[in-house]
């Protein structure tokens, strides 16, 4: 007979293991599917966010400013030091350290909270019953009553730059170089190219990051992106706007990258290469043919001011539904949508989610920009 549950959600990540730790508080029984491992093959709670994202990032840009302030600001507080060096290995295996602590935490909550941990592939099916495949090859149904779809979303791949992981890499791989690359090419001068850029520029890289957009950080108010590429720049960051990828050939251990600007072809050499020109919801063998959820023109899945899908019982949450890709936003439509599964009429403020990039300065804003008001006529 197979398991039934008031509450069943699809990945473990900051909008899905929230959602389950608040059903379970509120006295729903639940249970979180997720397939994603760590390097000894165990189950790794905690998504792309505590995993491969914002928190091991956010480590790793705290040794690099930590590095940066030794070697050039101490003496201005009469503190003097020996000469300043940087052991790589020593700074990942400490953002390594943080990422485990954290994961584990949130398999203890789930022990703490009466939340059923399942390892697998979950996969929606007809009539609110989940398809879980084990990591055997075993498959298992589970019944729900609520379905929670919270699968995350993974990096965009671009045909000009195919990542490797060796040479040309994505932000995970970023994540994990063992020394500092002379030469440091980013795509994408978005959120994540600019924080991975900061890092590597402030332990020696010489970073050179090519952005399509002729507009720097667009989504911000347009007298803060201006300051903030004034100061990267400053800062060493070699932002090249209006540049478009077109191709690239990995040669040995550096890699030859071409792209346009307004001056027309150019070429350039990297000992590393990071695409970081965005992120696409994973819908993968998410969703059966026959289960009624719909994706929209994008690969989205369908949803509603509440997050809920075209079926009764069935919400999805996250970087796998419109809106920004937003740990603190997915957990946020975690907790309205468990509320309102319980009857309560939970809802959302859209407008007032913070947009942060961790820089330093740090950049960071919410609600409507000066631009877009006037745009509307405000």
């Amino acid at each position: 007979m197979s398991q039934k549950f008031d509450v069943v959600v699809i990945g473990a990540g900051p909008g899905g293991y929230v959602a389950a730790i608040k059903a379970a508080q509120l006295g729903l029984t639940t249970a979180c599917i997720e397939k994603y491992t760590d390097a000894e093959g165990k189950q790794a709670l905690g998504g792309t966010c505590l995993n491969v994202g914002c928190i091991p990032s956010k480590a790793l840009l705290d040794s690099s400013w930590k590095y940066k302030e030794a070697k050039e600001s101490f003496n201005v507080h009469g503190i003097s030091t020996g000469e300043v060096k940087m052991d790589v290995a020593a700074m990942v295996g400490r953002k390594a350290g943080i990422v485990k602590n954290l994961t584990g935490g949130v398999a203890t909550l789930f022990k703490a909270n009466g939340v059923t941990s399942i390892q697998g592939h979950g996969k929606l099916l007809a009539g609110k019953k989940v398809e879980v495949t084990k990591p055997d090859g075993s498959v298992e149904i589970i019944e729900a009553e609520n379905v929670i779809l919270a699968p995350g979303s993974r990096p965009i791949d671009i045909p000009p730059a195919p990542v490797d992981q060796n040479v040309i890499v994505d932000s995970t791989g970023a994540l994990e170089f063992q020394t500092v690359p002379k030469r440091l090419g980013v795509i994408g001068a978005g959120v994540i190219g600019l924080e991975l850029g900061s890092v590597w520029s402030r332990l020696g890289s010489e970073v050179v990051v090519l952005e399509a957009l002729d507009t720097f950080l667009m989504a911000a108010d347009t007298a803060v992106s201006k300051e903030a590429l004034k100061t990267l720049t400053k800062q060493g960051l070699d932002i090249k706007l209006g540049a478009r990828v077109t191709g690239s050939k990995v040669n040995g251990n550096e890699v030859v990258v071409n792209y346009t600007d307004a001056n027309g072809e150019q070429t350039i050499t990297f000992d590393k290469l990071i695409v970081a020109v965005g992120r696409r919801p994973v819908t993968t063998d998410l969703l059966a043919s026959d289960s009624g959820v719909t994706l929209d023109e994008r690969g989205f899945v369908h949803v509603d001011d509440h997050c809920a899908t075209t079926v009764p019982g069935v919400f999805a949450i996250g970087d796998v539904v419109r809106g920004m890709m937003l740990a603190h936003k997915a957990s946020e439509e975690g907790i309205m949508v468990v509320e309102r599964i319980k009857g309560h009429k939970a809802q959302m403020n859209y407008d007032l989610i913070p947009s942060v990039i961790y820089t330093h300065p740090e950049i960071a804003w919410v609600g409507k920009t000066e631009q877009a008001l006037k745009a509307d006529g405000v």
